[in-house]
Order: structure tokens, then sequence, then C-alpha cells
């Protein structure tokens, strides 16, 4: 109930408003006085109908009234009823069609948000489902990447074992070359000296070819002597050469069969590190430096190699 209104106040606005020739209403009275609650003014104006019905009566009755104003009165108040009636039927007719108006808009829209709600709590349970799933899936990830980490770790020491057999084999192959080339100079210079000793010896025999004839047997004999000396050297020169270059050649073949195992290994060190999945991709893939000049250290063996 609004404060500070009064049936007095009321029936004074409802009077000023009916003086003015206009029907009191609730918004009229309520804008004539400035506050007070619908309820309240209607609740109060309905009184103030009651007693003008009285109050028009008693005007009818006094005898400083003529007759025909107390009728035009009596006749204005019948109006003024069935208008207020009609306005009030009018008012009320279209307050329930708002009503009813609303009441199925809120309906709608009641039964719009319970499928919203459903559609929420399918997507919820949904969201659930798929949150357990992808936790599933990541601690499967996890264990996959441990094994993949260790599996690494493995392929890592055998690259790193089979790389130092390697730069071993590289270092023993370079020895051999190097006792090949030793050998090598070794014939030559031999060979050369047996060619400058046969030369001296032919021009020394030209030369006493007249005058030693009579020891042309005795040189002859020395001479093949000689020849024979120059040829058991040079047939051990190159025993010990073929020796030397058959074992090269097997050294050089356990270095490509080293080799091919290396890239074997990183072959699948490949394999193993594609298997990763892509957030564990970005970290740095093993070094290949050591295996790269292992195969350089091979290739430069092989050029050296004499045909």
């Amino acid at each position: 109930m609004a404060r500070g209104i009064t049936q007095e106040q009321v029936n004074a606005a409802a009077d000023a408003i009916l003086a003015a020739g206009e029907n009191p209403t609730v918004e009229k009275v309520r804008a004539e006085l400035g506050t007070g609650s619908p309820n309240t003014i209607t609740r109060m104006l309905d009184a103030w109908r009651g007693q003008l019905g009285e109050r028009l009566r008693q005007l009818s009755t006094l005898p400083e009234v003529p007759s025909s104003v107390g009728q035009a009165m009596i006749e204005l108040w019948r109006l003024a009823s069935d208008h207020a009636e009609r306005s009030l039927d009018s008012r009320f007719a279209n307050e329930r069609g708002v009503l009813a108006a609303a009441r199925n808009q809120l309906a709608q829209e009641r039964e719009t948000w319970e499928a919203k709600l459903q559609t929420a709590e399918i997507t919820v349970a949904q969201a659930q489902t798929a949150r357990d799933l992808a936790e599933h899936a990541c601690r499967t990830l996890d264990g996959q990447l441990q094994d993949s980490h260790a599996l690494r770790a493995d392929l890592v020491q055998q690259r790193d074992r089979l790389q130092a057999q390697c730069d071993q084999q590289a270092k023993l192959i370079q020895a051999l070359r190097a006792q090949l080339d030793d050998s090598q100079v070794a014939l030559r210079t031999e060979r050369e000296r047996q060619e400058v000793h046969i030369r001296a010896v032919e021009d020394r025999a030209h030369q006493e070819v007249d005058r030693a004839r009579q020891d042309a047997k005795q040189w002859q004999q020395r001479h093949e002597a000689a020849e024979r000396v120059h040829r058991d050297v040079v047939t051990a020169i190159q025993t010990r050469y073929d020796s030397t270059r058959d074992e090269v050649r097997h050294l050089e073949q356990e270095v490509a069969r080293q080799t091919g195992q290396v890239n074997a290994l990183e072959k699948a060190l490949s394999e193993a590190y594609a298997a990763i999945p892509a957030k564990q991709k970005n970290s740095p893939p093993a070094p290949k430096a050591g295996a790269k000049r292992g195969q350089r250290k091979t290739k430069s063996a092989s050029t050296r190699t004499p045909k």
C-alpha cells in the first residue's frame, strides 16, 4: 500500500477530474496526486464512486437545487458510471490478453530454456567423455613417449659404440695404408737400386768385354746370380705387397659392413623418432656428425686405395 494517500485526497482528485469533464481513472488520479499504488487508488476510487452516488442523491433532495440540475447530475453520474465500467472492462480485457500473451511467451521461453538445458547437459556429458578419452590418450602417449626415449637412448648407445668401432677400423686402415705406402716406397727404391746395379754391371761388362772375354763365363754366372737375387727380392716384395693389399681390402669390406650397420641404426632411430607425437617433435634430433665423419673417413680411405 502506498504511504501518504488518504481517501480524502483520492476523492478530491476524482472530483477535480470529474469537474473537468473527464472520467476519473486510476492513471488520471495517480497523475493528479503524483504518487500512490494502483491497487490502493483502485480501491479508494471504487469507494469514491459509491460515495458519489450517495452524494448525488443527497444533492437531488436539496431544496435549493433545481430538479432539472439534479436530474442532469444523476444522468451525468449514470453516463460516467457506464463509461467507467466499459473502460474498466476494456482495460481488463486488454490486460487479460497481455497476461495471456505473456504467459504463452513465458511458456515458450521455458520450453526453449528446457531444451537448451538438455542440450547443455548432453554437451557437458560429451565433454566429460571427451575429457576422459583425452586423459586416457595422454596417459597412453606418455607411456609411448617414455618407451621411445628408452629406445632412443639404446639406439644412441649402439650408434656411439659402432661409431667408436668405425673410428678404430678407420685408424687401423690408415695405419695399414701407411705401411702399404712404406712398402711401395721400399719396393720402388729396391727396384731402382737393382736397375742401377744392373745397368752398372752391364756397362762394366760391355767396357771390359774384350779384356775379360776369358772371364765371361764367370761374369755370366755372377750376372745370373744377381738376376736370381733380384727376382727373389722382387718376388718377396710383391708377395708382401699382395698380402698387404688383401688385408686392406678385407678391412675396407669390414668398414663398409660397419657403415651399413650404422646407417641401419640411424634409419631405425629416425623411424622411432617419427613415431613420437607432434608435441614431442620439437625436441632436437640426435646428432649425426659422428656418422657423417665416419663416412667421410671411409670415403677418403677408399679413394686412397691403390688399384
